[in-house]
């Protein structure tokens, strides 16, 4: 149906072939979902897509979330602005999946570029299954009942540190408590098993002491990002990137300081991981 270039060995794929500017149907959607099952996370470029042809893109994965700490677009709470400029650098710079302090965070998400700095801003993204394959069978049947706290305040926690933060972030902190997940998900729909802990969200394994839990997340976050699992993407405007946010992890490349960086993205509302 269209092309589709592996990025590395063990996840990303770049597709093209295909307009999502023009009426998508089922099937053509129906493949992109396949593929990003396949992959984990796939990119598109030149596709300058209007804000209703991103929401309907989304809505064919379900429904859609909005973010309680970030801007949207009049009319569309479900697309979140994600910018950065000389003024207001972005603040978000480690390894994540979306929205983990959610109890049930979200299945996948559309990010398009809008405006691309001249150089750098590109972004990594890691395949949390392939982090589990590696792991030994000890420390896979060791981590299989572990729990872990997933906390809103402790992501945006620089957020709540400036001036007049704690009371712009109120209804956010108030709504979104600490919530726990298994250290291990199963992904609902291929069945495959993936490391689910994130060090911007994650701050505990339930189970364990505070010093071994933070020397057994210390090794979960290094052993995540092996470059092995890992794939990379130069972002030029119109280019749209779509994540299974169950199973990877992604991070932005922060060395574009101070040019401008303007993308916009939705989520579209996951299961509760087990």
């Amino acid at each position: 149906m269209f092309s589709v270039k592996k990025l590395s060995g063990c996840i990303g794929a770049e597709l093209s072939g295909v307009d999502l500017t023009s009426d998508l149907d089922k099937s053509v959607l129906d493949e992109i979902e396949k593929q990003l099952l396949e992959h984990e996370v796939i990119f598109f470029r030149d596709q300058d897509i209007s804000w209703q042809q991103h929401k309907e893109i989304a809505e064919h994965f379900g429904s859609l979330q909005s973010h309680p700490a970030y801007s949207s677009p009049d009319g569309y709470p479900e697309i979140t602005i994600l910018e950065s400029t000389a003024e207001k650098p972005t603040k978000i710079e480690s390894w994540h999946t979306d929205m983990t302090f959610l109890q049930s965070p979200p299945l996948c998400s559309i990010l398009r570029s809008k405006i691309c700095p001249p150089k750098g801003g590109d972004t990594m993204w890691s395949s949390m299954n392939g982090a589990y394959e590696n792991l030994s069978p000890a420390m896979q049947s060791f981590l299989s009942d572990k729990t872990a706290e997933h906390d809103f305040s402790y992501g945006f926690k620089e957020s709540i540190a400036e001036p007049g933060g704690r009371e712009r972030l109120k209804d956010a902190i108030e709504k979104n408590p600490p919530v726990c997940h298994p250290v291990i998900r199963t992904h609902p729909q291929t069945g495959k098993k993936s490391i689910f802990v994130n060090p911007l969200f994650t701050t505990k394994i339930n189970e364990l002491s505070k010093i071994e839990s933070d020397a057994l997340l210390k090794f979960l976050y290094e052993h995540s990002i092996t470059p092995e699992f890992t794939c990379r993407f130069s972002w030029t405007p119109n280019a749209i990137a779509i994540w299974d946010n169950r199973c990877t992890q992604h991070k932005p490349i922060n060395d574009y300081f101070p040019a401008h960086r303007l993308l916009e993205r939705i989520t579209v509302d996951g299961d509760t991981p087990y």
